[in-house]
């Protein structure tokens, strides 16, 4: 199963703003809050020493791709399962798992392109 897999999701899909993550997160993830906020305060950091914000840009890319990830149910299953056979299963069985994992990432993030178009 992929990401272009047709399917209802949980929640719209959220402007990729902080606060828009945060709310989205909170809704479909919740326990990944206090990851959602350190590493927030870490990009602001980064921001802030370096005069520079392409930290947070970042922040903002890798959250809206969780969210996107997270608000499809069978896509997010599959996805958490693929990460478990990557960190337990044999070589040629992680192999494969991060190779469908990258594809899942791939075309999250150019339907996420597609869609601030």
């Amino acid at each position: 199963m992929t990401a272009t897999t047709p399917e209802q999701p949980r929640i719209p899909r959220p402007p990729a703003t902080v606060t828009a993550l945060r709310q989205a997160v909170a809704q479909i993830a919740p326990a990944a809050l206090p990851a959602f906020t350190r590493e927030l305060d870490q990009a602001a950091d980064q921001a802030r020493q370096g005069s520079d914000l392409a930290p947070l840009q970042r922040f903002t890319t890798q959250w809206a791709v969780y969210v996107e990830i997270q608000r499809r149910p069978a896509v997010a299953d599959r996805f958490r399962a693929l990460e478990d056979l990557a960190a337990s299963g044999d070589a040629a069985e992680a192999r494969r798992a991060a190779a469908e994992l990258g594809r899942i990432l791939d075309e999250t993030q150019a339907a996420l392109s597609r869609a601030r178009r």
